[in-house]
């Protein structure tokens, strides 16, 4: 390795600079870490996001036709919006890449970014021929970025650094699908080839090192955490009803029918405190388990979706900055875990933008000690779903218990913030980072 002032990384990230996406808010927040460090920077991402003037960044299109039509909604929609010329545009680019999509999806059946690794590739090493790089870092996300990263190792002899949002083998799962057997492929390589390899949670790393032990001390667990968003916190003002606020997507796995349960409980036991609540949902579209969950239910009426949160060209707040305004202005912050499996090994990036909103926590945590002795620690409620012997409605009515003690707070005391800086930073994160480069 050069010396930690002359290090120059190639950064692989398939979402960068993506207003609201967590794959992107992850490595995007440690550049400016890393360049303080004395780290030049050069980033290679699809053409989803917006373009970088502050560091090297070079937009590159997929190879595959799926994924040039991925993208170009992406594209399309960030220029003309979602009217009639976006989709006459992307009617006619449709039609035109429909051969070859279909021909692709015969021979590779997987997600339809996979093909971005050529291009990754390509890019990557005439940038290394030109001026050759200390590390290879590959971080996703998009499984695209880790087979560029990979084969740039290969072609350059360039050390290797592999960071792994989310697990790529579901827990108790055999891979079977075509996309899972790419991903059980994917998490091999890593495992056998990176310099570094760095995964965000205890338990997904010792499953990483459970079906592949020669992995040893080169497998590493790094909380990626977020910095404080704000330089001055806005102020927190309550209102008349107690509102509970949820922020993210939804999905079957994900969904609202435990907290539209635990109001429904607390309709039956306490019908004032219901009609003093409301819950409001920022995020994606309901997915169909939530939808069809209120629509049939007696408390509907205090469950408001606000939808996705856009960026404001007026003010000039991003999506980001404004959710995170939304959040410091509700009285309790909701976090979901989900049921799926892959829970057990996964800590949701929104975790620690709560922490540093400084309201009060009520979460579902699914077989995931470490996600709630964080929770904890910072002195919020974690409520564990998928225990031995647990069933569904006992987790409901503990979240319909926390729920009224919550409200009994905030009507008699009140509901202060916290307090608290969070310790799950991303500077904490790069530090650690580093130090495990430096000693490679």
């Amino acid at each position: 390795m050069k010396t930690k002032s002359r290090q120059r990384w190639l950064i692989i990230a398939h979402a960068f600079n993506m207003d609201g996406r967590a794959a992107s808010q992850t490595i995007t927040d440690k550049l400016p870490h890393l360049r303080q460090s004395g780290i030049e920077i050069v980033v290679l991402s699809g053409v989803s996001g917006t373009q970088d003037k502050t560091f090297e960044h070079h937009q590159l299109w997929p190879a595959g036709p799926a994924g040039i039509r991925f993208e170009l909604r992406h594209v399309l929609r960030r220029r003309f919006g979602k009217g009639f010329v976006y989709r006459c545009l992307m009617t006619l680019a449709s039609l035109c890449l429909l051969p070859g999509m279909l021909v692709e999806k015969l021979l590779r059946p997987v997600e339809s970014s996979w093909s971005w690794w050529l291009s990754a590739y390509l890019k990557g090493w005439a940038l290394a021929r030109r001026q050759p790089f200390d590390l290879i870092y590959s971080t996703g996300g998009a499984f695209a970025a880790h087979l560029a990263g990979r084969a740039l190792k290969r072609t350059t002899g360039t050390p290797w650094l592999a960071e792994v949002h989310d697990p790529f083998v579901t827990p108790g799962n055999t891979p079977r699908t075509a996309q899972d057997k790419m991903q059980a492929r994917v998490e091999r390589q890593i495992c056998r080839e990176a310099d570094v390899a760095i995964w965000f949670t205890e338990q997904a790393l010792a499953s990483a090192c459970a079906r592949h032990p020669q992995l040893g001390a080169r497998g590493k667990m790094m909380l990626p955490g977020t910095d404080s968003p704000f330089q001055t916190l806005p102020p927190y003002v309550p209102g008349p009803k107690f509102i509970i606020g949820h922020f993210g997507s939804l999905s079957a796995t994900r969904n609202l029918s435990v907290i539209v349960g635990a109001l429904e409980h607390l309709q039956a036991q306490r019908p004032e405190l219901v009609t003093a609540t409301e819950l409001h949902v920022y995020g994606g579209p309901l997915d169909l388990v939530s939808s069809e969950k209120i629509a049939s239910s007696p408390v509907s009426a205090c469950i408001r979706h606000f939808g996705r949160v856009e960026a404001d060209p007026i003010s000039g707040l991003s999506g980001r900055e404004k959710i995170l305004r939304h959040m410091r202005a509700v009285d309790v912050l909701l976090l979901l875990h989900g049921e799926d499996p892959i829970c057990e090994e996964y800590i949701p990036s929104k975790l620690y933008e709560y922490l540093w909103v400084q309201r009060p926590i009520l979460a579902t945590v699914h077989r995931n000690p470490q996600m709630a002795d964080i929770l904890r620690r910072q002195g919020h409620v974690a409520i564990q779903t998928g225990g031995s012997g647990q069933s569904s409605q006992s987790a409901t009515e503990e979240l319909a218990m926390a729920l009224a003690v919550l409200f009994d707070r905030w009507r008699t005391f009140g509901l202060p913030d916290s307090r608290q800086a969070s310790p799950y930073t991303t500077q904490a994160a790069v530090t650690r980072l580093t130090g495990w480069v430096e000693n490679m």
